[in-house]
């Protein structure tokens, strides 16, 4: 497998939309790698829940939205956008959960991913 690697480089100094698109490249990248590492422990909660109702916890998710606007707005990305990513990801995480363990008392075994 022949990976490429694209040294983080500041906004400010690229000087063209190729060096731009690189470096989303090199984040979106990085991101896939961290999203899949994050669905590995929304696996792993779903194996420790006994009840499907288990998989929303409002309280956790508005702590979480709270927690996810509080570091948006200290990095100056916009809260709504990082709101609205977050309950997407959470929301899809709730419905996989809820697979996983409904399966599992079906005598399903693992939910594919």
């Amino acid at each position: 497998m022949n990976v490429s690697v694209t040294i983080a480089t500041k906004p400010a100094d690229c000087r063209t939309k190729q060096d731009v698109r690189a470096q989303l490249d090199r984040i979106d990248s990085t991101l896939v790698a961290l999203f899949a590492e994050r669905h590995q422990y929304v696996t792993r909660m779903a194996e420790l829940k006994d009840d499907p109702h288990e998989a929303y916890d409002k309280a956790r998710i508005d702590a979480i939205i709270a927690r996810v606007r509080e570091r948006a707005e200290a990095l100056d990305l916009d809260e709504d956008q990082a709101e609205l990513i977050w309950r997407t990801l959470i929301d899809w995480n709730v419905n996989y959960e809820k697979g996983v363990i409904t399966a599992r008392h079906r005598g399903g075994g693992q939910h594919g991913r």
